[in-house]
């Protein structure tokens, strides 16, 4: 069973949710965010990215950074802009993005939980990263951007979102900059409350979808603050860390597609020659491929279908069978070179929602040689390489649309 537990939420107040809630920290570079903040100074940017109120030369890792997020959130607070519910409740979050429509439970889950693996990943998480974001918890009191969890479909809780939903008004409905709608409500109901926490615990396990970083972060935040608490209980806010979670059926995954600035000092003949060793290829293919184990490959000009060649990766395992792997070990690094694409300065990874025209402009632009569009990563196939205890290959899962922050914040 895994612990999914209501918390007395930090909301803006209703007539400024759709000021206050931003897009996530991570998305953004600090010039980017610096605009949206002076075109609207109440953004939560100014909590999470709190660099945009300091000088451009600041140290993003210095400790001005992170006091000047706790003081943001603190002047939210006392301007009366954000207020904390008084009782514990969860909250339905959906979001919108052309036809496709995703609904997650906002509430907080358990940092014992995640150190058991009941919650599973599928990332490796950067030590500096990891520790940025406990800085920013600790310094703050406060997670303020939630984690990204999915699970097996359970019929009745999609029954009780669904009802909630439709029986009663939203607490913000919105459309952002980017066309995504945004809708939120609360559940107050102790009734209700009360079903969603026994549905989930006949839950065997949760997965991390995205958010690594900050689920690592919120459990290393529990265990230090577990240590220097003589009197811990174990129901202490500090346990939990902030998530959105979602039924496996709302996901929605995009490729993420790849492009290398040179051919490895082949001629496009030789490079052609040596793919054909692995790959069926084909010319006049489309943009994108219609299947997994498939690619489309843009190269001078033109768009190749690739296939691997049967015997090519072992198919059984959870792995080396996805795309991605299939990719980076029969071309990326046998012929181009790319031994490690976390570290390469010679591939770049490009989200989905970018689309193949971004792969068209970078190689025709000259400054990168080839493309590849992929075929997305299913969670079926996210939630085997977690079951494994295995992790993903770099840059694997594009998910979309992204959690707005500030919506609602969990108070440690």
């Amino acid at each position: 069973m895994v612990m999914v537990r209501a918390f007395r939420g930090l909301r803006p107040m209703k007539e400024h949710a759709e000021m206050v809630a931003s897009p996530p920290y991570d998305v953004l570079d600090s010039n980017e965010a610096r605009e949206i903040v002076k075109a609207n100074p109440m953004s939560f940017l100014r909590v999470i990215k709190p660099e945009v109120g300091l000088d451009e030369d600041v140290d993003l890792y210095s400790e001005p950074v992170y006091d000047k997020g706790a003081s943001n959130l603190k002047q939210l607070i006392d301007d009366g802009i954000m207020v904390q519910d008084e009782k514990p409740m969860y909250y339905f979050y959906r979001q919108v993005m052309g036809d496709h429509s995703q609904v997650g439970l906002v509430a907080t889950v358990s940092a014992e939980d995640y150190e058991n693996n009941l919650i599973k990943r599928h990332e490796f998480t950067k030590p500096d990263k990891e520790t940025d974001r406990v800085r920013h918890i600790m310094t703050q009191k406060a997670q303020c951007g939630p984690v990204f969890l999915t699970y097996p479909d359970v019929e009745v809780l999609n029954n009780i979102q669904k009802d909630h939903c439709l029986a009663n008004e939203p607490f913000a409905d919105f459309v952002s900059d980017d066309g995504i709608r945004h809708v939120f409500w609360l559940v107050c109901d102790q009734n209700i409350v009360g079903m969603i926490k026994s549905v989930f615990e006949a839950v065997p396990c949760l997965y991390v979808a995205d958010g690594h970083h900050r689920s690592a972060a919120g459990t290393v935040v529990a265990r230090n603050l577990r240590k220097e608490n003589p009197d811990h209980t174990g129901k202490e806010e500090y346990n939990f860390f902030l998530a959105v979670i979602f039924p496996e059926s709302n996901m929605k995954i995009l490729a993420y597609n790849r492009a290398v600035e040179d051919l490895n000092a082949l001629s496009k003949e030789e490079f052609l020659v040596r793919v054909s060793e692995k790959f069926q290829v084909s010319q006049h293919a489309g943009k994108e491929p219609k299947h997994n184990h498939s690619y489309s490959m843009y190269l001078d000009g033109e768009w190749f279908g690739l296939e691997p060649e049967e015997g090519t990766y072992p198919a059984d395992d959870p792995v080396k069978s996805l795309d991605a792997s299939i990719l980076q070990e029969n071309l990326l690094a046998p012929i181009l070179g790319i031994e490690d694409p976390r570290t390469s300065q010679r591939i770049k990874f490009i989200g989905g929602i970018r689309g193949t025209e971004e792969l068209e402009m970078l190689v025709d632009s000259g400054k990168f040689q080839v493309a590849f569009s992929m075929y997305p990563t299913s969670i079926e196939e996210l939630m085997k390489v977690a079951d494994s205890g295995n992790v993903m290959p770099p840059k694997s899962t594009w998910f979309e649309p992204k959690l707005r922050s500030g919506l609602v914040v969990h108070l440690i």
